[in-house]
């Protein structure tokens, strides 16, 4: 290399890390804003559906990278700063924004505002600009069970709590000595697949409860619901989230509303009955708040297939169809060869590829009733700890093409009514662990899309978090039925 060309690389070189440097800044300041307005106005930023919250610049940045998958360009993270200030500025009720949105927004329009910020912003979030709040005061929450999905709710809590919507009081398991304590409070702050806990976890032995980022955890004993008086530890009108699997129908969930201190349960499996399983997003606006109050947010594999089985339903019409899950292996299953009551799932988990049965294709058909009797399904449990596939196997009425699913999913993922359970993915690199923490309820992953050449036989293939996307979606629905959902704009 001359000379000449050695300094062409030395510059770029310099300018590349100077304009890194610039973004790095504007990210930090970024952080600063959205603490401000999350923290003091009960504002909070996402980005396409990912949290920012307790996320460091470097990770925010990352997510404005992410867009070039998504929306054919990558977003400037000074814009976003630029919004998120504006936002600060308005009043504001309690609120959600999409601030991907709003910069994907602002890069297509800015002309029509004469690049004004203000007006943009003003006029974008006028719908919700000035209106009060929508509920009063917050919801104790009292989590019942305390294993995968049980620590991953009482986590997500903390971090979403500024304490105006959901507030984890308690924590309800089969004994509680100081060595219990102490354990599930070491489970708590370290997690193998999701990482450790950010923030603090504080055991107190004398009182029997752990200490999360100011938030107080009573530790209660139960193992007959009906028993347990909450409202002795403070706990008032509380929503009662059971992870336990024990009791699957309204007699035996009911239990849980014969104690003092709870007004609602919600379920994380499916329900048998007369209860409702319900996909938040696709059919949780059938059932008002106050319609009932025991109710079930279905299964992970459930919620990470219905809304894409929706969409092409709505779109195209589904004759038949089978839904194979790829599942990563749960508690259910054996670490070693052992006993086990079901067939094939005594079999060591981690050693084995374990044919299984799943209701995900007749719970489908309870959150879409023209589905019934059209979907058969079926699982292998794999050896993972983290993230399943879903794989749609359907036939439509209407004749599509590769390119028209696809741009379908698409615009489900970023403008639909699916922005919350459906991730756009256009890496035809993705493997399992890229999605580990994913919010949304399934990733569309679109390069393995199959069309057959008549155009009525489609393979669509939706990678799904089932602890923590699922859990997500328990939180939304908790939410709604707790009557402490925020506006949104997404």
């Amino acid at each position: 290399m001359d000379n000449n060309n050695n300094s062409k690389a030395s510059l770029a070189y310099e300018d590349s890390l100077k304009k890194w440097f610039d973004d790095e800044k504007a990210g930090f300041e970024f952080i600063d804003v959205l603490g401000k307005l999350f923290y003091d106005k009960s504002v909070e930023l996402i980005f396409f559906r990912s949290q920012l919250i307790d996320r460091s610049a470097s990770v925010i940045l990352n997510k404005h990278s992410y867009a070039l998958t998504v929306i054919g360009k990558r977003l400037a993270i000074q814009d976003s700063l630029i919004l998120a200030k504006v936002i600060h500025l308005l009043n504001l009720p309690h609120a959600k924004i999409d601030i991907g949105k709003l910069n994907m927004e602002w890069t297509e329009e800015r002309q029509k505002f004469n690049n004004d910020p203000v007006a943009f912003v003003k006029e974008k979030l006028k719908d919700i600009n000035g209106k009060a709040p929508k509920y009063g005061k917050p919801v104790d929450v009292v989590l019942f069970g305390f294993g995968r999905i049980g620590r991953l709710l009482l986590r997500e809590l903390i971090i979403q709590g500024n304490g105006t919507q959901l507030r984890p009081r308690a924590v309800v398991t089969r004994k509680v000595t100081p060595e219990d304590v102490s354990k599930r409070a070491s489970l708590v702050r370290h997690d193998s697949v999701h990482g450790p806990f950010r923030g603090n976890v504080i055991e107190d032995m004398e009182n029997k409860s752990m200490y999360l980022n100011g938030h107080i955890i009573q530790m209660i004993e139960g193992s007959n619901p009906e028993e347990i008086d909450y409202e002795a530890y403070g706990i008032h009108n509380a929503l009662l989230i059971d992870n336990t699997g024990v009791w699957r129908d309204r007699e035996g969930l009911g239990r849980h509303l014969k104690s003092k201190g709870i007004d609602k349960v919600v379920f994380t499996a499916p329900a048998k009955g007369d209860i409702p399983n319900i996909v938040y997003g696709v059919n949780h606006l059938e059932f008002a708040p106050n319609s009932d109050n025991i109710f079930s947010a279905a299964s992970c594999t459930t919620n990470a297939i219905v809304p894409t089985l929706s969409v092409i339903e709505s779109n195209l019409g589904i004759e038949k169809g089978h839904i194979e899950t790829i599942h990563a292996y749960t508690n259910d299953q054996n670490l070693l060869d052992n006993y086990h009551k079901k067939p094939r799932r005594g079999r060591a988990a981690p050693l084995n590829m374990v044919i299984t049965s799943t209701g995900a294709g007749s719970a489908a058909a309870k959150a879409i009733p023209s589905l019934k009797g059209k979907l058969t399904a079926n699982a292998v449990r794999v050896p993972t700890a983290n993230v399943s596939l879903a794989i749609l196997s359907l036939s439509v009425k209407k004749a599509t093409t590769r390119e028209e699913v696809i741009e379908m999913l698409r615009h489900e993922a970023l403008r639909g009514n699916f922005v919350e359970q459906i991730r756009f993915s256009a890496s035809n690199e993705s493997v399992s662990s890229d999605f580990i923490g994913d919010p949304v309820a399934s990733i569309f992953d679109s390069p393995s899309t199959i069309v057959s050449v008549d155009g009525k036989n489609l393979q669509l293939y939706l990678w799904y978090d089932n602890e923590f996307g699922y859990t997500m979606q328990v939180i939304r629905l908790s939410k709604y039925f707790a009557g402490v959902d925020w506006y949104t704009y997404y």
